[in-house]
C-alpha cells in the first residue's frame, strides 16, 4: 500500500477496458492516459494482457506499453496473463505484478482460456516455479486472480466452499495477494460482505486481496462499500466505466473510477488521487474513442460544494 493511502485504487481500464471495445488505440496514445492518469495519483495500472495478438489485437503492443509505463516514477505498473507463455512476457517487459487470473466456473473458465481450473491451476504453480528461479524476477508480485466468483452467465451460480478451495489452493501454490472477481456483475452487497468475511477467515488478515467489481446490474459501487466493510482495501476500476469481458455476453464495464475515487474520498478514505487531473484523464482517453460510450456520475456532476479530501478533512 502506497504511503498515505488508506485504499489502492487499482486502473483496469487500458485492459478490461480496452479489449472489449472495437478502437485500438496506439502505443502512443495508451501512453498519453498512463502519463495523464499516474499524474491525478492512481498508484497503480493495468496497462496490457499477454495474450496472442490474434485473439485480442487491442493488445498486441502490452510489452512496448510495459516498458515504457515503468519509467514513470512510483507508479506500479501490472499486467495480465493466461498462462506461463503470457507470463514469462510480461515479467521479460517489465511488469511489478502479474494478475494469472481463472475462473472458478469450469465452463467460463473453458471459455476463457480454453483449460479446466485445474489445468489452469497447474500452470499457476509453474508461473511461481519460473518467476523464484530467475533472480531478475523475484521481486514480481504474482497475483491470484479468481474470476466468476460471484455467478457465471455460463452456468449460474457459483459457491462459497469453491471459491475458499481455489483461494487457498492460489497461496499454496506460492501467489503473492488474491484477487477476486465479479466477471459478470452477479454480486450483490449481502452476498459480497458474506464471501470477504468468509475468505478473510479463511486465509487470515496478512494475505492482500483486492476485489473487482462490475455494474452490469447497477451495483457495483454498492458492491465495492460491503468489500470494504469487511476490510478490502484494493479495488479495481476503469475510467470512464470502459469494459467488461468478451467471452461473458451482457457484461458491461468495471466500476467507474472517477465515480469509486469520489466514494472513497467522501468517506474519508485517502487515495492519494486528485479529481480534477483524473477528468483531464479521462479527456484524453475519450478523445480516441470512435463512438464506444463512457459512465458516470462525477464527471457530469463535479465535485460539491464544500468538498474537502479525506488528507484535509
Amino acid at each position: 500500500m502506497p504511503e498515505g493511502v488508506d485504499v489502492l485504487v487499482h486502473e483496469m481500464g487500458l485492459r478490461d477496458g480496452l479489449q472489449s471495445i472495437e478502437t485500438i488505440f496506439s502505443t502512443e496514445g495508451k501512453m498519453d492516459w498512463i502519463r495523464a492518469e499516474a499524474e491525478s495519483g492512481v498508484p497503480q495500472l493495468q496497462v496490457g494482457s499477454f495474450v496472442p495478438p490474434k485473439l485480442l489485437p487491442q493488445m498486441a503492443d502490452s510489452a512496448d506499453v510495459v516498458r515504457q509505463a515503468i519509467q514513470i516514477p512510483d507508479l506500479v505498473v501490472s499486467a495480465l496473463a493466461p498462462n506461463l507463455k503470457g507470463a514469462k512476457n510480461a515479467m521479460e517487459a517489465g511488469a511489478h505484478q502479474v494478475g494469472v487470473v481463472m475462473s472458478i466456473s469450469e465452463a467460463h473458465n473453458m471459455s476463457n482460456v480454453r483449460r479446466s481450473t485445474k489445468e489452469s491451476l497447474e500452470d499457476f504453480k509453474r508461473i511461481v516455479e519460473y518467476r523464484d528461479s530467475n533472480p531478475a524476477y523475484n521481486d514480481v508480485c504474482l497475483s491470484g486472480g479468481m474470476a466468476t466468483a460471484f455467478g457465471c452467465t455460463i452456468s449460474g451460480p457459483v459457491s462459497l466452499p469453491d471459491v475458499m478451495r481455489i483461494a487457498e489452493q492460489l497461496l499454496k501454490a506460492g501467489a503473492n495477494r488474491l484477487n477476486v472477481a465479479d466477471t459478470v456483475g452477479y454480486a450483490n452487497p449481502g452476498q459480497v460482505r458474506d464471501l470477504f468475511t468468509e475468505l478473510y477467515r479463511t486465509v487470515g488478515r496478512d494475505v492482500a486481496i483486492g476485489a473487482h467489481f462490475h455494474d452490469t446490474r447497477g451495483l457495483g459501487l454498492a458492491n465495492a462499500f460491503a468489500a470494504l466493510e469487511t476490510g478490502v482495501r484494493e479495488l479495481d476500476a476503469s475510467l470512464g466505466g470502459l469494459g467488461g469481458c468478451p467471452y461473458a455476453p451482457g457484461a458491461s464495464g468495471n466500476i467507474v473510477t472517477e465515480d469509486l475515487v469520489f466514494m472513497l474520498e467522501s468517506m474519508g478514505m485517502r487515495t492519494g488521487v486528485d479529481l480534477k487531473a483524473l477528468l483531464k484523464a479521462r479527456k484524453i482517453m475519450e478523445c480516441q474513442l470512435k463512438g464506444e460510450p463512457t459512465h458516470g456520475t462525477f464527471a457530469k456532476a463535479g465535485l460539491p460544494l464544500g468538498f474537502a479530501y479525506a488528507s484535509a478533512a
